[in-house]
């Protein structure tokens, strides 16, 4: 009987370094970029776990044979991810080009040829993708530290793969296809209604903030996305109710001597949309003064500078959660005048219709990146019944968002069960626990 990372094998099936079992193992090349060219390149952002995304793929600029290319990529070839903490690792399975393009690898990838002889490469596709072998990688077969490792092609030459009887593979490899695309095709359908849940969730809260916003929208003036407004609750610029606070700049320059304070921070990747990560908080030391002018109070309303364009502008209120905590520059705090805007209001109508048409409309555009800046924020137009409406409105909205939030987290529940089936069926499969003739209802033949 073998025994691989602690787990025993059925008695027919051996054991084997990978570099006995494959034709080709090595990093592919790196790419002469260009808009259009004559092979299609594969990175790592493009190898998904999902599959390749071609939509992530660039082209390099080649003429000639491309025998010769270095990183050319052949149908069954397996690349794996092989740099950078959170990337490393990704197994990506190549069944061809999307087109007649051909394809390449880049050289944070590594490209595994397995020998059709003795390996089906889906199977070791598999393998390569289970709990066991991940966890291997993790630990034995990277080099480097922090964001800098990268996976060392000697040690995965040396990496143990099961060897079982190749119609075995073949059966294994079949059946981890059907069950891997049925549970795909669940947690897919799962996606689709949290994308759902996420959209009612900001059809709700405009309805609920701006009635009409999404039924009747007056199609005209500067704001045609907006409904005609009462004149109980007329429109009026942030600016003359709401303060804006800039945070404090983090580089090398700034004076670190006299009187000076250590205190924590919020970077942009803390403020999310309607809420706050404090999984990661950052400290720096400033100025006793710089503190004092960037310390966030309790009833702030976050918004960050920058990000992806259909979540420019979403505010999330601070409440407190860390005492004297600063911000970065990239992060300002708005201060509500607390008698005539009250904080939640706020940082709800950020996510309205009208806040996602007035900062998409408003924002400077990169790619799908978008930025604000303080003055166009200063200059959001919010509609400002009394500060007593304002709350009524709230917590209308809030105990709708209630509902859809006890839906969405049991979606997340069942996507994360759906998960862990995927990787359980995987391990199972791969390393003989289980019996694939059975659990797929048929015979393996030879």
């Amino acid at each position: 009987m073998s025994v691989l990372n602690g787990l025993e094998l059925p008695t027919t099936w051996s054991i084997a370094p990978i570099r006995y079992v494959t034709s080709l193992l090595k990093r592919g090349s790196a790419p002469s970029y260009v808009d259009h060219g004559s092979v299609r390149a594969i990175n790592q952002a493009a190898n998904r776990s999902s599959g390749l995304d071609w939509s992530r793929t660039k082209f390099h600029d080649f003429q000639g044979n491309l025998a010769t290319l270095k990183g050319f990529l052949a149908p069954s070839d397996i690349i794996i991810n092989s740099t950078g903490t959170g990337t490393l690792g990704r197994v990506g399975f190549f069944e061809g080009p999307p087109d007649e393009t051909p394809c390449m690898a880049d050289s944070h990838l590594t490209i595994a040829r397995f020998n059709a002889d003795h390996m089906d490469a889906k199977f070791a596709y598999y393998w390569l993708n289970s709990q066991p072998f991940q966890e291997y990688v993790h630990a034995a077969l990277t080099v480097g530290a922090t964001n800098q490792i990268e996976l060392n092609r000697d040690r995965l030459a040396g990496a143990p793969i099961p060897l079982p009887p190749k119609f075995i593979q073949r059966h294994i490899a079949d059946f981890l296809d059907a069950e891997t695309a049925r549970i795909g095709s669940l947690s897919e359908g799962r996606a689709r209604q949290r994308h759902l849940l996420d959209e009612r969730s900001y059809a709700e809260v405009s309805e609920a903030l701006i009635p009409g916003a999404l039924s009747a929208p007056r199609k005209a003036g500067p704001w045609p996305w907006l409904p005609e407004t009462s004149s109980d609750s007329p429109l009026v610029r942030l600016g003359y109710v709401c303060r804006l606070q800039t945070g404090l700049t983090v580089d090398g320059t700034r004076e670190l001597s006299g009187d000076v304070v250590n205190r924590p921070y919020l970077r942009v990747a803390n403020v999310q949309a309607g809420h706050v990560d404090l999984t990661v908080v950052s400290d720096v030391t400033v100025p006793r003064e710089t503190a004092r002018r960037c310390t966030l109070r309790t009833g702030d309303v976050l918004m960050t500078e920058g990000g992806d364009l259909d979540k420019l502008g979403r505010g999330t209120v601070w409440r407190g959660e860390i005492p004297d905590c600063l911000h970065q520059n990239h992060v300002f705090a708005l201060r509500p005048e607390l008698d005539r805007l009250d904080c939640e209001y706020l940082a709800l109508m950020t996510q309205t219709v009208h806040g996602r048409c007035y900062f998409e409309s408003t924002g400077s555009k990169t790619t799908n990146l978008a930025s604000t800046n303080s003055s166009k924020i200063l200059s959001f137009p919010i509609p400002l019944p009394s500060v007593s409406r304002q709350r009524e409105l709230v917590r209308g909205a809030r105990s709708r968002l209630e509902v859809i939030e006890r839906a969405r987290q049991e979606i997340d529940r069942q996507l994360a069960l759906l998960a862990e089936r995927h990787q359980a069926l995987i391990t199972a499969a791969v390393t003989g626990q289980i019996d694939v003739s059975t659990a797929s209802g048929r015979g393996i033949e030879d």
